[in-house]
């Protein structure tokens, strides 16, 4: 495939064998280094954030999401191992979860193969994070500015008394001792269901939806949710990365590669700054990145381009 390196003659261009075109090897790199940065700052997975930027940068949606569930696997496995040396991880719910990630991550990958089959998939991919990302980030604004102007600060979050209610007559109960909870295992497997589809067609974790739902939902000790959840999140995105290489052939290992030293870059820099960043104010920048790029992926799906076709001629 020719390309020509004119236009970004600043840049060093590296070739991408699988996803078959040339990107900026400071751009990709500093990409990785943002998104640790953010994920150490925000405590969240950086999977949301970049593989929209990866989009931005031309590279195909399905090559994005698919590239972007190796680069979990390295985030997830740092992380797990610290909160299992602190014994913050209830391994135990965390199977439970992964029966329904399982069936999630198999039925997503199928979705995605059918959608790249109709040629559909960065339409798809697309619209699904405007979606996404809008929502989320309109409800994280909401709740910031509603912190900022109350002042209000709980200790510690506690399970929703409405899914109290309705997880006490759900049959199949389970002890969990780590935990500390007897309930159905219905529920953690439907969210595992729901963390199986995000990581394969989305190529995300899915901790800042899976978080909250194991503590206001479950009922979990917030100690343990984050450990538990990337133990989840980190065999999941093993199967999903495995399944894209072997079924969808969409995972450019020296994009992955890349993003991941770029990450581990990040994430260093990122844990210093968190002292500057905390609270309400921190998640009130989140929600402004999140609608920003949001906003970008929108404009990318529904403003008509100025030139609708371009010629190039390479010698």
């Amino acid at each position: 495939m020719p390309f020509s390196t004119e236009r970004h003659s600043s840049f060093m261009e590296i070739y991408l064998p699988v996803a078959e075109m040339a990107v900026s090897f400071e751009v990709i790199l500093g990409l990785g280094v943002a998104v640790g940065m953010l994920s150490s700052i925000f405590g969240v997975g950086g999977g949301f954030l970049s593989t929209p930027f990866l989009v931005f940068l031309g590279v195909p949606a399905s090559f994005a999401v698919g590239t972007q569930a190796v680069q979990l696997i390295s985030s997830s496995l740092s992380g797990v191992l610290g909160h299992w040396r602190k014994g913050n991880v209830d391994f135990k719910l965390g199977s439970v979860m992964l029966g329904g990630s399982f069936v999630g991550t198999v039925l997503g990958i199928l979705i995605f193969k059918l959608l790249q089959y109709t040629g559909q998939i960065d339409v798809v991919i697309n619209a699904l994070y405007v979606l996404f990302l809008g929502t989320i980030g309109s409800m994280m604004l909401y709740e910031s500015f509603k912190a900022i102007l109350k002042k209000n600060h709980t200790s510690e979050p506690k399970q929703s008394r409405f899914w109290t209610r309705v997880m006490h007559g759900l049959p199949y109960t389970m002890t969990f001792p780590r935990s500390n909870l007897c309930i159905s295992v219905i529920v953690p497997i439907a969210l595992g269901v729901i963390g199986g589809l995000m990581v394969s067609v989305l190529g995300i974790g899915g901790g800042f939806l899976l978080v909250p739902a194991m503590i206001y939902i479950l009922g979990m000790p917030s100690s343990l949710v984050v450990g538990t959840s990337m133990f989840q999140i980190l065999i999941t995105t093993s199967l999903s990365a495995l399944l894209h290489i072997l079924s969808n052939n969409t995972v450019d290992l020296l994009l992955a590669f890349i993003l991941m030293v770029g990450a581990l870059i990040g994430g260093q820099i990122g844990v210093r700054l968190t002292k500057f960043i905390k609270g309400a104010p921190a998640r009130l920048a989140l929600a402004i990145i999140l609608l920003s790029v949001c906003f970008m992926l929108w404009e990318s799906l529904f403003i008509e381009p100025v030139e609708h076709f371009t010629t190039e001629v390479v010698e």
